[in-house]
């Protein structure tokens, strides 16, 4: 799925997970439009309460330790609402991470 195997997806999404403010992440960009190459990075738009600089720091740290081979980049989707990004996001943006319910 988005060219990228399931232990790629999975990693990324147990970081996702440790963070109890995170409710989704939506894939955009070349990955969620199917026209990716081999070494496209990942783009990822986290929806969720409160989401500090800090901690978008801190998980692209975590996705950075996980050795993948592929650049993530991890953005707030709630700033990002009414720009161009936003914009693309709510065009071509595919659910990547959803939280579980407990």
């Amino acid at each position: 799925m988005y060219g990228l195997s399931d232990i790629v997806i999975a990693d990324i999404c147990s970081v996702l997970e440790k963070h109890a403010n995170i409710e989704k992440a939506v894939i955009f960009g070349s990955r969620a439009k199917g026209n990716y190459g081999e070494g496209s990075d990942i783009d990822l738009a986290i929806v969720g309460n409160d989401i500090s600089f800090n901690q978008l720091m801190d998980i692209n740290i975590q996705i950075e330790d996980l050795g993948l081979l592929y650049k993530v980049d991890v953005i707030d989707y709630n700033k990002n609402i009414g720009t161009p990004i936003g914009d693309h996001i709510n065009r071509v943006g595919l659910l990547f991470y959803e939280k579980k319910e407990k």
